[in-house]
């Protein structure tokens, strides 16, 4: 059965973001980075009962992202849902950063949701279903978060061009804005952000959100 693919997964809200799509029966497939995180993060998705593989990638290499949604989709067939949830979230002011720096936080904070997209959403639009979802953030531009600022920028201008590109055949694209920083407990408590994401994969064509805000 196909399912949902959670690029940048953690313990935040890449795991509950999985733990809602589990809720629905959906098989996961996280990547990330680290491979240690993923086993404990695997561990976390024990008691839902569904499948889940975890696959080792760096969203800033082309090569390995692609690789790791194709091994997904090879095991749970093409995925119903994208999640990219890969950031850089780092204090930066205007001049602060190098060049090389300001690189490194796009590559991940946009490009690689770029490559991830070019490489699946295609095969959604000849299917003709499935959602691509951002994490979104920084609606309103901060100088003391540059880098950020920027990438979050970049997905919205993102999303609305891949939703030109795909969604007439289809496929949803769409972001998660988070207007703060993510912690349980508080009104930015990831379980609740978490929501939006089903929210949005859940929606009829005709109620099609590109954005939603949180809070």
């Amino acid at each position: 059965m196909p399912g949902v693919v959670i690029i940048g997964a953690g313990p935040g809200l890449g795991l509950s973001v999985a733990r809602r799509f589990a809720r629905e029966g959906l098989p996961v497939a996280m990547v990330a980075r680290s491979g240690e995180k993923l086993k404990t993060l695997a561990d976390a998705l024990t008691p839902t009962g569904v499948p889940v593989i975890t696959l080792t990638a760096d969203s800033t290499d082309e090569t390995a992202l692609r690789t790791a949604l194709d091994t997904a989709t090879a095991k749970f067939g093409l995925p119903q849902a994208v999640v990219y949830n890969a950031a850089i979230i780092q204090p930066d002011r205007p001049g602060e950063l190098s060049v090389a720096a300001h690189q490194q936080a796009w590559a991940v904070n946009v490009l690689g949701a770029i490559t991830a997209a070019a490489h699946i959403a295609p095969a959604m639009s000849q299917r003709g279903s499935g959602s691509f979802l951002i994490t979104g953030g920084m609606p309103d531009p901060n100088p003391e978060y540059v880098s950020l600022s920027l990438g979050k920028a970049g997905v919205r201008a993102l999303v609305t061009l891949l939703d030109k590109q795909y969604g007439p055949a289809g496929v949803h694209i769409a972001s998660v804005t988070v207007n703060g920083p993510i912690a349980p407990g508080t009104a930015f408590d990831p379980e609740d952000i978490a929501e939006h994401y089903w929210h949005l994969h859940a929606q009829q064509r005709h109620e099609w959100s590109q954005e939603l805000v949180h809070p």
